[in-house]
């Protein structure tokens, strides 16, 4: 019996686990499905501290395949100041802006890098808002891939430079993170690149879900009250549900009925937050996202209508905050923790202020706010709101007078 197989998300159509996305009778989305050996809390122990202490849990088959630049494991860090702050007594923050390459695309790049070995492919790329051209770049260059960024023109410089340094090719698109993303696609599908977050997206999504394994071990195998996850595509909001699920299947925790999942957007691209506040099934695209948080500027959120059947099935909410909401919830996250979060890592701090003070949060809830990327990444907007240093003459007296 083989360790995994593929099923459509909607008509339940099964699959042999190879390259495919897509249902051939209903075009729904393929996600993958385990056959679990037997798995106990004793089976991660002395495990290496990596999402890949999880490889009975993931699509890879062999383990020569596994493409690792030691992400995961990242700290999930008992937020007392914030807490008190905002009024929380259990709070968490789950900070992923540690991985290799600075934010939680690690994981799902890893992921599809790995199967991409597996099945032989001789290239692979993405379509990108910045962090997961990082990642891919960075996994492509460990497994020694040619790889094909396709990012909009006007992303942060950073992750620019970061993609660019792992030598990818990077194609800038002068349009929106949707148009890229059309090219990425036809491009993949007609020269047969593994474009990891299109036409490999089953795998891909895969990685996502250690975002809910590691919670769990982190708590002692005990399901968190609230998540807030902050939501671009909405992929990885559905496979942390779906990563607390197979937790359960397997009998490491249970009650993940009891968990509110909480999404995330930034205000000039809500369109999920939209459709959760008109009580709509549909996800009406933002044509031309305007918003600092850049990294979660997906206009057409290929999972939006599933995100919103998660947020029912687990009893939560879609929030959105503005500009000045994510630079304040910025530097609030810097000054309370020391953990300096890109905006859309900012975003979920701000709807977390948010849901605390409209009271969708009682204080002694076990609270987790995912932080996905690093400060570093994205500099120019919050170098707007804070004061710029004062030069001053190399003379003691002088500085000793404005040292309280």
């Amino acid at each position: 019996m083989s360790k995994i197989f593929l099923q459509c998300r909607e008509c339940k159509k099964e699959y042999d686990p190879t390259f495919k996305y897509i249902c051939d009778e209903c075009f729904g989305p393929l996600d993958v499905h385990y056959n679990f050996p037997p798995i106990t809390k004793d089976t991660f122990t002395n495990r290496e501290q990596t999402y890949w202490r999880y490889f009975e849990m993931l699509p890879i088959i062999d383990k020569s395949n596994i493409v690792s630049i030691n992400a995961g494991m990242t700290p999930l860090v008992r937020a007392e100041k914030l807490g008190k702050k905002i009024g929380l007594n259990n709070l968490y923050i789950k900070n992923d802006s540690v991985n290799p390459t600075f934010s939680f695309k690690d994981r799902p790049a890893g992921v599809a890098i790995s199967k991409a070995k597996e099945f032989g492919l001789s290239s692979v790329g993405c379509a990108s808002t910045g962090n997961l051209a990082s990642a891919t770049a960075a996994h492509a260059a460990k497994a020694d891939f040619p790889c094909y960024i396709f990012a909009p023109s006007d992303i942060e410089h950073a992750k620019i430079a970061q993609a660019l340094s792992y030598g990818a090719n990077y194609i800038a698109v002068d349009g929106t993170y949707d148009d890229a993303n059309r090219i990425a696609a036809q491009i993949g599908d007609s020269k047969g690149v593994g474009i990891v977050n299109i036409n490999m997206r089953s795998y891909y999504v895969e990685g996502s879900k250690t975002l809910a394994y590691e919670v769990a071990e982190q708590l002692d195998w005990k399901v968190p009250d609230q998540l807030i996850v902050p939501t671009g595509s909405g992929a990885m909001l559905n496979a942390i549900c779906k990563g607390f699920e197979e937790l359960e299947t397997v009998s490491l925790i249970d009650k993940v009925s009891k968990m509110h999942m909480n999404c995330a957007q930034p205000h000039g691209c809500a369109p999920i937050v939209n459709a959760f506040k008109n009580n709509s099934d549909d996800v009406i695209p933002v044509e031309n996202p305007d918003t600092v948080a850049k990294s979660l500027a997906i206009g057409d959120p290929g999972d939006g209508r599933y995100v919103l059947k998660r947020l029912k099935q687990y009893n939560g909410i879609a929030q959105e905050s503005n500009n000045k909401e994510i630079l304040d919830a910025i530097l609030l996250l810097a000054r309370t923790e020391g953990i300096f979060t890109e905006p859309a890592g900012g975003v979920s701090v701000a709807v977390l202020k948010k849901m605390v003070e409209d009271g969708k949060i009682d204080k002694d809830e076990t609270t987790v706010c995912y932080v996905t990327g690093n400060g570093l990444k994205a500099t120019e907007s919050i170098m707007e709101v804070l004061s710029r240093p004062q030069v001053m003459q190399a003379d003691v007296a002088k500085i000793s007078a404005v040292v309280k």
